[in-house]
Parts: C-alpha cells; sequence; structure tokens
C-alpha cells in the first residue's frame, strides 16, 4: 500500500476513470441536464434559496451539473474540482450551453493559489469530506474564500451512513476519523456494472469533527438538520418510498442518511 501522502493522486487518477463513465449513466440523467433539468435536491435548494447575482464556489463540483444548475438560477459561479478531466468535460458543457460558469481543476486545499476572489456563498454537496484527512484544514479554505457574513451551505451523507459495509449488514467501519480507509473495487455508484477498477483512499469524520473544525475556522453553525432518506439510489439494498427518496430497505426510518449545514461567516 503507498503511504496516504500519495492519496491525491491516487483519488484524482479514479475520479479522471469515472468521469466518462458517469456522464454516460442514467444516474446523472445529462439528456435531462441539457434539456434544462436542475440537478439540485430540496434539501440544498432550501438552503440555498434566492441565488440570483450572488457569486458562488462550488466545491468538489465533478463535471459541472450542479453548478451550472446554480448558473442556471442566475448566480455567478465557479466550480472547483480535483479532477482535471471532470473539470474539461464541465468547460465544454458549459460553452454547449453558454452558461458563463468558471471551473478551476485544484485539490481543495491548495485552492487559495488559483482562486483570488471572495464570495457570498461556498457550497459543497454529497460525498465531499470524506476525500480529506485533515478538517481543520478544509474549513479555513472555506472560511477564507467566504466574504464577512457570507454563507457556507452542505449537504452531505451522514457519517453513520460510512459505517456499515456496502450491504448494510455490518458495522464495519469507525464512526470515528482513526485511519485512512483504502479501497479497491469495481464499478461505481453511477454504474454498478461498468468496467472500471478503482482505488480510493477516504477517511471517516464524526458530525462534531465536521461542526467543530467549522465553528473553529470562524463560522457560526446558524442550523444543522439530519435527514432519514437519500436524495440520490446510490447505495445497495435501498427501496424508494417516495419519489426520488430512498432509504435501505431493512433499515426503514431508523438512520440518518443525509445532515446539512448553514452558517455563517462573523
Amino acid at each position: 500500500m503507498k503511504e496516504p501522502s500519495d492519496y491525491i493522486n491516487i483519488n484524482k487518477a479514479t475520479w479522471n476513470n469515472k468521469t466518462d463513465v458517469h456522464i454516460a449513466s442514467e444516474f446523472y440523467d445529462m439528456e435531462g441536464f441539457l434539456k434544462g433539468k436542475s440537478t439540485l435536491n430540496d434539501i440544498e435548494l432550501d438552503l440555498l434559496g434566492d441565488v440570483s447575482r450572488k457569486k458562488i464556489l462550488h466545491l468538489q463540483c465533478h463535471f459541472g451539473q450542479d453548478t451550472m444548475s446554480l448558473a442556471r438560477m442566475g448566480a455567478k459561479v465557479t466550480g472547483l474540482d480535483l479532477s482535471d478531466k471532470a473539470i474539461d468535460r464541465a468547460r465544454a458543457l458549459a460553452q454547449k450551453l453558454n452558461l458563463d460558469v468558471t471551473f478551476v481543476c485544484s485539490d481543495i486545499y491548495d485552492a487559495p493559489n488559483f482562486i483570488t476572489e471572495k464570495f457570498d456563498l461556498v457550497f459543497t454537496s454529497y460525498g465531499t469530506i470524506g476525500w480529506f484527512p485533515d478538517l481543520e484544514k478544509w474549513a479555513k479554505v472555506v472560511s477564507h474564500f467566504l466574504k464577512p457574513n457570507g454563507k457556507f451551505i452542505m449537504a452531505d451523507f451522514h457519517p453513520v451512513v460510512w459505517m456499515f459495509d456496502n450491504d448494510f449488514e455490518t458495522v464495519f467501519y469507525n464512526y470515528f476519523n482513526v485511519e485512512p480507509i483504502v479501497e479497491n473495487e469495481t464499478g461505481t455508484y453511477a454504474d454498478r456494472e461498468a468496467e472500471i477498477a478503482t482505488k480510493t483512499i477516504t477517511w471517516n469524520h464524526p458530525i462534531s469533527e465536521i461542526l467543530n473544525s467549522l465553528i473553529q475556522s470562524g463560522l457560526e453553525i446558524n442550523s444543522f438538520e439530519e435527514y432519514d432518506y437519500s436524495p440520490y439510489n446510490c447505495f445497495n439494498k435501498t427501496e424508494e418510498f417516495e419519489k426520488g427518496k430512498y432509504r435501505i430497505k431493512h433499515f426503514d426510518n431508523k438512520i440518518p442518511m443525509v445532515y446539512s449545514i448553514l452558517a455563517s461567516k462573523k
């Protein structure tokens, strides 16, 4: 096993490998998106509110569907992602749709070296912070990019979800951030049959670590919510109990699946 110091290159290669598979997948519904469908969910839309004329930094934007959905709502958006392939695809899509969106390729820890602006809103969602070993460092970057009184909005999968094995049958991983998790897998959440093999290095972060890192970076937590469903069908053993809402079938509504945070810079 390579040392986790190599985690950025390993994870970047994985996301480069996934990009075109994801673009072609039903999961990302590119056809619907190109016709004008928003890829944002009610959870984050309720927190975002009216974003027209707001300057937004979207962290970990993948190939930019949510970034461009925000631009369609009238925001001036910059999307940031580690994967150069995803950023290339995002730029091409924005050009095709004639949207004024900026895309930057960088690791989040390095982002202040690539982006000089400050923003009204910093936004990140779903499958984000598990890629970082150090949340204090991450939260400082979030704070750095916010104007005074700027807002940070985040929706993500609940750390309880990451404790289980892939079929949600046993508690397999530690809830707390005790060590890097190195995994080799085939397929991807957007297409489980895809013929790709990937290696990832991730970290679990408990809610206390997430909230405290933001507080210590000078942000004030304005709201914290937990949800008993996922808006994405990206796990095994799920059922759709309402349109666009998924749970682990044998857990029903007994575990939190997503949380959201609204914080502001004092």
